[in-house]
């Protein structure tokens, strides 16, 4: 039985290759993808870094009739295949697409803050203390630092470094969701 109706359908991409599945299928093939990114604060050992990354990684959504475009699809630069149960490719539920739309409304990444409050635990990213882990005691936006308190020597020692010098210990994407949640339900209270 065929389906002429379109729907959400999820494709697997190869790996780092969402962004050029996603403007692949959009260039080539005139579809509706939906691919949400986030960007936010990393650390690597060149210290603290801004980076942009798939919400989902490895997937992306596609709206399509999907009988109609499966060879197609499957064959764009960037897609590995399309997601399957028990030999069914399953749609994605709308009401699922329209929730991450209304977290992601643009093709433009959702920026991800780490709003620090005394108690976070944070590792140091550059300086003299570099992976140190600490504890915030106070935000001091106006001079963009923070003052932390640092074990050394086995004493705790408070110490003031610039903001851009740590990093929130909690960036998975549990940890994120919240905010991601709060953002939605602050844009639909001020609407």
């Amino acid at each position: 039985m065929q389906t002429t109706t379109s729907a959400w359908y999820s494709a697997r991409t190869k790996q780092k290759h969402e962004h050029i599945a996603a403007a692949n299928l959009r260039k080539n093939l005139e579809l509706e993808v939906f691919s949400p990114r986030l960007r936010l604060e990393k650390l690597t050992r060149r210290g603290l870094i801004r980076v942009t990354e798939p919400l989902f990684p490895g997937y992306i959504f596609i709206y399509c009739v999907i009988e109609e475009r499966f060879n197609e699809i499957q064959h764009t630069s960037g897609v590995n295949r399309l997601v399957t149960f028990g030999g069914k490719i399953p749609a994605v539920p709308d009401a699922v697409i329209a929730e991450l739309k209304n977290c992601f409304e643009t093709d433009e990444p959702v920026t991800i803050e780490s709003h620090l409050a005394p108690g976070d635990e944070i590792t140091v990213a550059s300086g003299a203390f570099a992976g140190l882990n600490a504890h915030v005691l106070k935000n001091l936006p106006a001079k963009k630092r923070v003052q932390i308190l640092l074990d050394i020597l086995g004493q705790p020692t408070s110490v003031e470094v610039e903001r851009d010098a740590v990093m929130l210990n909690r960036n998975s994407l549990a940890d994120l969701a919240p905010v991601l949640a709060a953002t939605s339900r602050r844009e639909k209270l001020s609407a």
